[in-house]
C-alpha cells in the first residue's frame, strides 16, 4: 500500500462567512465551486450534510463531517481510488481574510498508485485549484489573478475520458423529424448527458452539424439536405438534462440504396465524433460556476460585477 497526501489551500481576501456559504452550496444545482461542466460534476443523493451518498465521476464517497459554512469531510465507499478521505475547510484570519484548504488522503495499492501518478494527480490538481479560482469569482466578483491553468497531461485525460454518445431510440419529441421523414428507411439517435451549465437551448447546438437549417423548435433545431438518390434529416433535440441527436434517411432509388450502403457503415462512427466533439467544445465555452452561480450565495449580496 502507498499513502497519498495532497495539500492544496489559498488565501482569498473575504470574509470567512461569505466563502462558507459558498461552501454549503456544494452539489447543489447551483453549486458555484465545483467547475463544472469541463470535470465531472459533484453529485450527492441528498442535499449536503452527513450521510449524504455521491461522488464525481469514477470517485465514491459519503459525507462523514459536517460544519456548516467551514468544513466538509468526504470519506471513500469506492475503491477506484483507494481508501481515505477529502475534506475542504474554510478558516478565518480576520474580518475580511480566510484560508480555504482542501486535504486528500488516501491508501492505495499499487496499480491505483501507479495510475494517480500518470493521470489521475494532474487532473485533482487542477479541479482543486479550479475550485479555489470559482471561491474568488463568487466571492470577490472578479476571476482570479492568475487564473489556472490546464496542464497538458490534465487537457490529455480529460479527452481520452470525456463522456461517450450512447444509441437510444429516436426520440419522441424530435417532432420536426418525424414529421419530415415519417417513414424513414433508416434512423437512428446517440445521446450524452448535459452536466450543470450545459446550453440547453438547441440553437447553441447548431454546429454539430454542418448542413442547411430546415427547422427550429421549443427543444429542437433540424437540419437537413435534399439529393436526387436521397434525404435525410438530422435534429439535435434537447430534453431531460440530455442532448440527442437523430437522424432519418429517405432512399429514392437504387442509387440511394447502393451509396447508403456504404455511407451508412460510417454513420454511426462520423455522428457520434461529431455529437462528442460537440459537446466537449461547447462545455471549454462555458463560463465558470463561479461567475454563473455567483449570485444565489445564502448571506452574500451578489458582487456587483456580477449583478450587471
Amino acid at each position: 500500500m502507498r499513502t497519498v497526501r495532497n495539500v492544496h489551500e489559498r488565501i482569498v481576501p473575504a470574509p470567512a462567512d461569505r466563502v462558507g456559504a459558498l461552501l454549503d452550496r456544494v452539489s447543489a444545482p447551483d453549486d458555484p465551486l465545483f467547475p463544472a461542466p469541463v470535470w465531472p460534476a459533484m453529485v450527492l443523493d441528498r442535499p449536503l450534510g452527513v450521510g449524504a451518498d455521491g461522488g464525481h465521476g469514477r470517485v465514491r464517497y459519503r459525507v462523514t463531517a459536517y460544519v456548516p459554512g467551514r468544513s466538509v469531510r468526504f470519506d471513500t465507499t469506492g475503491r477506484a481510488m483507494g481508501q481515505g478521505y477529502h475534506r475542504l475547510d474554510v478558516e478565518p484570519l480576520g474580518p475580511d481574510r480566510c484560508r480555504v484548504v482542501h486535504v486528500l488522503e488516501l491508501a492505495m495499492p499499487m496499480g491505483p498508485f501507479l495510475q494517480w501518478k500518470a493521470a489521475i494527480q494532474p487532473v485533482h490538481d487542477t479541479m482543486i485549484e479550479e475550485v479555489f479560482d470559482n471561491i474568488e469569482r463568487a466571492a470577490l466578483g472578479r476571476p482570479p489573478l492568475v487564473p489556472t491553468r490546464r496542464p497538458p497531461r490534465a487537457l490529455l485525460a480529460n479527452r481520452l475520458f470525456w463522456a461517450r454518445p450512447r444509441a437510444v431510440p429516436v426520440p419522441s419529441a424530435a417532432r420536426l423529424l418525424h414529421e419530415a421523414v415519417p417513414r424513414p428507411d433508416f434512423a437512428d439517435a446517440w445521446s450524452m448527458p448535459l452536466p450543470p451549465g450545459m446550453p440547453r437551448d438547441p440553437r447553441e447546438w447548431r454546429q454539430v452539424l454542418p448542413f442547411p437549417v430546415r427547422g427550429i423548435a421549443d427543444h429542437e433545431l433540424m437540419v437537413g439536405k435534399d439529393a436526387a438518390h436521397l434525404d435525410f434529416r438530422s435534429s439535435i433535440v434537447i430534453e431531460d438534462d440530455t442532448v440527442t441527436l437523430a437522424t432519418a434517411v429517405r432512399l429514392h432509388n437504387m442509387r440511394g440504396r447502393l451509396y447508403f450502403a456504404v455511407a451508412g457503415v460510417a454513420h454511426p462512427y462520423m455522428v457520434r465524433l461529431m455529437l462528442r466533439r460537440a459537446h466537449r467544445r461547447l462545455a471549454f465555452a462555458v463560463r465558470p460556476a463561479g461567475e454563473r452561480n455567483a449570485g444565489a450565495s445564502r448571506g452574500a449580496a451578489s458582487p456587483p460585477e456580477l449583478r450587471r
